[in-house]
């Protein structure tokens, strides 16, 4: 082989190196994390999970099928990070019985080390299911 055909080679194989290291740390960057909460306590909820999904750098929070809305005025979704700041985000029902099953954590949230459902009427804890460690 001359000297010129081996330098080629390496060249391609270094290449091919180095797209296949690309292509692992884009699959990782955009590989989703699913976490589900220990099950929600408190005086009015009681069982039903909290799941956190981070796809993309999309991070959403969704409640369990078995999770039932409690009977308050105005039961929302609230969250608190793992320096204890609260974040109090969307309502559970909204108009025509529809419902905020599953919502967007916005970005000025750093992270979420338990998720509570709060009566923003009653300014009173509903209940609320910490993850094991933060989630990001």
């Amino acid at each position: 082989m001359h000297r010129s055909g081996h330098a080629r080679l390496i060249r391609g194989v270094l290449l091919l190196g180095l797209a296949g290291v690309f292509l692992l740390v884009a699959s990782i960057a955009f590989a989703a994390e699913i976490r589900t909460a220990k099950p929600f306590a408190g005086n009015t909820v009681n069982g039903g999970t909290a799941v956190f999904s981070n796809t993309g750098g999309k991070r959403t929070l969704t409640w369990s099928d078995d999770f039932k809305i409690p009977g308050s005025p105005a039961p929302h979704w609230q969250v608190v990070d793992s320096k204890g700041n609260v974040y109090l985000l969307n309502r559970l029902a909204i108009k025509d019985n529809k419902q905020n099953r599953t919502i967007p954590i916005p970005a000025y949230v750093p992270d979420i080390a338990k998720v509570q459902f709060w009566c923003a009427w009653a300014e009173v804890l509903l209940g609320e299911a910490p993850f094991d460690k933060p989630v990001k």
